[in-house]
């Protein structure tokens, strides 16, 4: 692989790839905790459209998706997006679901004792949720958003068949002009590893000082 087609489709492949991962992965936050949230809510209905949401936009395929929002939507809506917030905003609906049954799942390990606690200093709901559960539940919840902030990452391949310049599109681009496959495969496994290396280092450090924050001193292997 030359020096020039390195510069001129890869390296911006890779600016693609980082600026999708990190759009999508930016709603998919808000939403995990805007519907995970919803999930503890004492309202009945709040607690069954949250749910209901969760289980459309987790079985369903983010592929698919993708798809009816740059193809289908503009003809039933007049709503046209470019093929990169199609892509965002499909990837980050779809992560967000699953995210959500993480911040459910957290929400409801804190002790019961804490959120009594709460109600007997006389907390809102908001208060209690802010000030209490989630200061405890963010920690926990930051070992599954990893795993999912990764798959995410990968998944972002998928955006190369809308024609988004991504790395995954880069790749294929330079495979034609160099027919070497082989290497430049090779060297895209590499850059997604890269990426996911990366990534991780920086929840892991996240972890470590929202757990320093209550209190929980960790070692470098994670353990308390």
């Amino acid at each position: 692989m030359t020096a020039g087609l390195w510069t001129q489709w890869m390296l911006p492949g890779i600016w693609i790839t980082v600026q999708l991962t990190l759009y999508s992965a930016a709603l998919a936050t808000v939403v995990a905790f805007a519907v995970g949230t919803a999930r503890t809510h004492r309202a009945r209905p709040v607690r069954f459209l949250a749910g209901c949401y969760t289980e459309i936009f987790r079985g369903t395929s983010a592929l698919v998706l993708m798809f009816w929002l740059f193809f289908v939507m503009p003809s039933l809506f007049g709503w046209a997006l470019v093929p990169m917030w199609a892509a965002v905003l499909a990837l980050g609906l779809s992560y967000g679901a699953y995210g959500a049954e993480v911040v459910r799942g957290a929400l409801n390990s804190v002790a019961p004792a804490q959120r009594e606690a709460g109600i007997a200093l006389n907390f809102t709901p908001c208060q209690r949720l802010r000030l209490i559960m989630l200061p405890q539940a963010v920690p926990e919840m930051i070992p599954p958003f990893c795993n999912l902030l990764v798959e995410l990452l990968k998944g972002t391949a998928l955006v190369s068949l809308l024609g988004v310049a991504d790395v995954s599109f880069a790749a294929y681009l330079v495979r034609l002009a160099t027919q070497e496959s082989a290497q430049i495969y090779s060297v895209t496994l590499v850059i997604y590893f890269v990426l996911a290396f990366v990534l991780t280092r920086g929840m892991r450090a996240l972890e470590r000082k929202t757990k320093a924050g209550i209190g929980i001193v960790t070692t470098s292997g994670g353990a308390r």
